[in-house]
């Protein structure tokens, strides 16, 4: 044990395992719900290296992850700086075959396959839904199931587990609108339909 904590505090690998440890929190806060993997950020850069098209936060992550290892395992055979520069090309080239696979097999890659979604019913994932994060699961006709973003426009109590109905699609943030099932197939108090469209609202 006292020989990984060395070796993952010595030169090349150090320089990554700060990151390494902030990936790892990340997607800690991710999976509890604190955090949006899809937040918004600069991509220019990445979709200048070739690692465009997903997330930020994936191909970000993915980089931190293989130059950590690639770092750990070249320097047992390789000097400090080429160990690095190594560990470097080889967490590129992995990233960007690891990016162009989720681009093509990824499940949601046009506004069509999107919109197919809308009227299904979806579980939420995150720990709350609000207007600005959220994601849930939704399953296709195929029985495949998908991870997509969703927000609501109102206040209710989305949290894990929760089943919600997708009812509209925002193009430009990517995101479904959801309401709890219950609302969603259920009369307003008037005896009036619900109204689900929050544009129509403002």
């Amino acid at each position: 044990m006292s020989g990984f904590i060395g070796a993952a505090l010595s030169f090349p690998t150090v320089l990554f395992t700060p990151l390494l440890i902030i990936v790892i929190g990340f997607w800690i806060v991710v999976i509890a719900g604190g955090a949006d993997p899809d937040a918004e950020g600069s991509g220019d850069l990445l979709d200048f290296a070739g690692l465009g098209g997903v997330p930020v936060s994936v191909p970000i992550s993915l980089l931190v992850v293989f130059a950590w290892f690639g770092s750990l395992s070249g320097a047992e055979f390789l000097p400090g700086w080429l160990a690095l520069i190594g560990a470097l090309i080889a967490a590129w080239l992995l990233t960007r075959i690891a990016t162009v696979l989720i681009r093509r097999f990824g499940p949601l890659r046009t506004d069509a396959s999107r919109n197919d979604f809308l009227g299904r019913t979806c579980v939420i994932q995150t720990g709350r839904v609000t207007s600005t994060f959220g994601q849930a699961e939704v399953r296709a006709d195929d029985g495949s199931s998908a991870i997509v973003q969703v927000r609501q426009a109102g206040d209710d109590d989305l949290h894990a587990g929760t089943v919600a109905v997708l009812y509209d699609y925002d193009s430009e943030g990517e995101f479904f609108w959801v309401v709890p099932a219950d609302i969603a197939t259920g009369p307003s108090r008037s005896g009036k339909p619900q109204n689900l469209n929050p544009e129509e609202d403002a």
